[in-house]
């Protein structure tokens, strides 16, 4: 829902097909009601009727309707897990299920614009992270490529609950979520192995990654604080300056001396890092707060399309975060 509403005030974009599985034959404004979109909701897209084709269904589903969106001429951008991880035996580790089109797996470019913006710039399919993902890998990546920290690397993320998605179930009921703050997935989350992936890329000694995600009784967020040793690391603004080069260019990332929360990111696509290098006990740690339904979703399936359509990254996505 996130994504239709940014999609419908991009100033390049015209929104030609919905489609629902839930929702097909219904009318679009009985959903979207603020939009002025007209029409109804379809069974299926036709890929040779757009551009781009954004994909939002369960893991192992989008997957299959893939390769005929792009045999119909159209750029896949897939907000599942599907395309994400590059090697097809992790599937079944980590999805309990065979991946149903591992020839697509090659052709699939990690959507993180921070690390792989010339490659989505000619990129047909693309595989947004997870929204855990996007909050460790930008935390983490400047210290791992530049060598600044060990092999050996803690995550500790809070999520809001509408990382959830939208399907009903006890573990997002508001009488156990309301007032709690609990762990889950202690012995390996899904996000785990694309985070993974990624440092190990940027890694001059490996990657050994422990992920604990939380759920936070809060609507939308991220934060993750990670924590390493150092190698090369003595003082607090050598990560700050490390963070600082690494994304120098780089419109949606803010890296400041004060510690991130997850308000100041409400509804934009920004990422908020800090760092520090804790003297008494020789640990670093870096901190990342994103908007999970922004950064770690619909805002960055955009800014990936904006990349592949040869438009500034920022279109579309310029609004401030709601704050207070």
């Amino acid at each position: 829902m996130t994504l239709v509403h940014l999609l419908a005030r991009h100033p390049h974009v015209a929104i030609e097909q919905l489609s629902s599985r839930s929702l097909a034959g219904k009318p679009l404004a009985s959903t979207f009601p603020l939009l002025g979109l007209e029409g109804e909701f379809l069974p299926e897209v036709d890929g040779s009727k757009a551009d781009v084709v954004f994909s939002c269904l369960p893991h192992n589903v989008g997957a299959a309707k893939a390769a005929g969106w792009l045999e119909g001429g159209a750029r896949v951008i897939d907000m599942s897990a599907d395309f994400r991880l590059r090697d097809a035996s992790q599937y079944p580790v980590w999805y309990r299920q065979e991946h149903p089109a591992p020839q697509l797996l090659a052709r699939a470019v990690f959507g993180l614009p921070e690390l792989h913006e010339e490659e989505l710039k000619s990129a047909q399919l693309v595989a947004v992270p997870g929204c855990y993902s996007t909050a460790s890998i930008l935390a983490l990546a400047p210290a791992v490529a530049s060598g600044l920290v060990g092999s050996d690397i803690v995550v500790d993320a809070k999520s809001g609950v509408s990382g959830a998605g939208r399907s009903p179930g006890l573990g997002a009921h508001f009488s156990e979520v309301n007032e709690s703050l609990g762990a889950y997935a202690i012995a390996g989350h899904r996000h785990l192995p694309e985070v993974t992936q990624e440092l190990r890329a940027l890694a001059r000694n490996g990657v050994r990654l422990t992920f604990v995600p939380h759920l936070a009784p809060m609507t939308r967020g991220i934060l993750a604080t990670c924590y390493a040793k150092p190698r090369e690391v003595s003082s607090t603004t050598q990560l700050i300056d490390a963070l600082s080069d690494f994304y120098i260019n780089e419109p949606f990332i803010v890296v400041s001396d004060r510690p991130p929360s997850t308000k100041a990111t409400l509804g934009s696509n920004s990422a908020h890092l800090t760092a520090r290098y804790d003297e008494r006990t020789g640990w670093v740690i870096v901190l990342c707060a994103i908007d999970n339904l922004m950064k770690g979703a619909a805002g960055q399936a955009i800014q990936c399309a904006n990349l592949m359509l040869g438009l500034d990254e920022t279109t579309g996505l310029a609004q401030a975060a709601v704050y207070p």
